[in-house]
This record gives structure tokens, sequence and C-alpha cells, in this order.
């Protein structure tokens, strides 16, 4: 299961989403999650997912990296669709049951909802496969950068979202490391009840936090020394520049915007 959380991970690759400025990605994303939360109805949702499935085939990420992405998370999409199903109350009753009421209205916001929490984190996960750490970061800091005028720390900022990203494959690949060793010597994390296996979890916090303290503090003295003292006087070894293809791409999140709320328009 944690070898199945690909959140942080950056896949090489030489397509126009890759090459796209990093603040061109980051604009996008949060305009197709605006657009998420603002589409109603089936055409608007079968139109967000297209455009998603566009940008997952132009990136040449394979399907199996982002199922693989989606597992862990599967358990809040059952339990989201569970309560939307037989708490939500509407007029077309399918099944009743003393206390629980399945109607047609609970199954439709059931399936959107479903539908629109899977697209919200595969967008997320679009925006770490086809961007490194390093230029997310310059990306995010040059974003930032009118904030530095009320004296806000952006490069500090934007440096601790870097490392935690880069940080998170490594602290799995870790977790991977401490569970198998753990199972050597007689552990076991994948029978009994919920109550058992969060008890069999524990020992795997304490090396865990230790592991994590390490790498900080060693980060930290190389950070040191080499005479690191934050994003003052700093050179970049590639500097941030917009082209043509983000210009198309931030016409394309118009077009995103203003078809989502067409076809909101449609009743089905």
């Amino acid at each position: 299961m944690l070898k199945d959380i690909t959140l942080g991970q950056f896949f090489p690759g030489d397509t126009v989403v890759h090459k796209l400025d990093p603040r061109t990605k980051l604009i996008l994303m949060i305009v197709y999650i605006t657009a998420l939360f603002m589409a109603k109805g089936f055409p608007a949702y079968v139109f967000m997912l297209a455009v998603l499935l566009t940008c997952l085939t132009i990136s040449r990420i394979k399907p199996k990296a982002v199922l693989r992405g989606l597992r862990p998370i599967f358990i809040i999409i059952i339990i989201t669709v569970f309560l939307n199903i037989f708490f939500m109350r509407g007029e077309t009753v399918f099944f009743q049951y003393r206390a629980l009421v399945i109607t047609k209205e609970g199954v439709e916001t059931a399936l959107f909802m479903a539908s629109r929490l899977i697209m919200l984190i595969i967008s997320t996960f679009l925006l770490t496969y086809t961007t490194s750490p390093i230029t997310l970061t310059d990306g995010l800091e040059r974003m930032l950068n009118p904030l530095k005028k009320i004296k806000l720390p952006v490069h500090e900022f934007s440096m601790m979202m870097s490392i935690a990203l880069r940080f998170i494959p490594t602290l799995i690949e870790e977790t991977d490391k401490i569970m198998s060793a753990q199972k050597s010597r007689g552990a076991d994390f994948e029978t009994g009840g919920l109550i058992k296996r969060a008890k069999a979890i524990l020992p795997l916090i304490i090396p865990l936090f230790i592991s994590a303290f390490r790498r900080a503090d060693e980060l930290a003295t190389a950070m040191e020394s080499r005479c690191y003292h934050g994003g003052e006087g700093r050179t970049k070894t590639k500097v941030l520049k917009f082209a043509a293809r983000d210009s198309i791409a931030f016409l394309f999140g118009a077009v995103i915007i203003v078809s989502v709320l067409l076809l909101g328009r449609i009743n089905l």
C-alpha cells in the first residue's frame, strides 16, 4: 500500500505538458479545480473528465501510475459514496428500510462527489508527475513574489513546500524498510481487527520519526556548509520565461471555465 503513494514523484519527459512554465501549470491546476467545483450536471463532468484524460495522454503518464496513486485514497472515496447515498434525501425513492433511504438524488450526488474527488486528486498528481520539485519551487516563489512587499518569507515557504514534496517518496521508502525489518522479527501488520493493526503500527512510528529528524538534520547541515542564507541575492540556473505554448495553455484554461458554465445550463 505504501508503494502505491505516488504524490511527489516526478516522471521526466519531453512532452508539451512537461515543457510548460511551472507558473502556468500551477495556475491551470487552480483553474481546473475551480471549474471542477463549478461543474453542474452530467455534461459538465464528462467534459472535465475529457480534459483530464487529454492532459494525461499528452503528458504520456502511464495509467498504471495514476491508478496506483489512487489506491491509498480508495477507502475515502467509498466512505464519501456511502454517506451521500444513505444520508442524502430526495424525492425519488429507490429503496427504503427503516432509517435507511436510497434516493435518486442521493445516488447522483454520490457519483458526482466521487468523480469530483478522483479528478481533483489526479489533477494534483499530474502537476507533480510533470514538474520537478526544484522547478515547482521556482514557479511558486515567482507567483508569490508580490507578498514579499508585506515581509512574508516567500522563498522559505516555497523551499519548505519543495522539500516536503521531495521527501514524501523518501519517507515512504524508509517506512517500507522499517516494516520489512519488523516483519522479519515476527511483527504482523496485515491480520486482526482495526485496533490490533493500529497497535502493530506503533513500533513503526518511533524509528520513522528518528529517521525523519536525522535526515532533516543532515539536510540543514549540508545547507549551512554551503552558506545557504535564503533567497536574497541568489541567482537561477534556469530563468523562467513564458513561451507561446503558455499563452495557448492560458487560453485553454479560459475555454474550460466558459465551457463548464455553458454546460451547467444543460439539463438532461
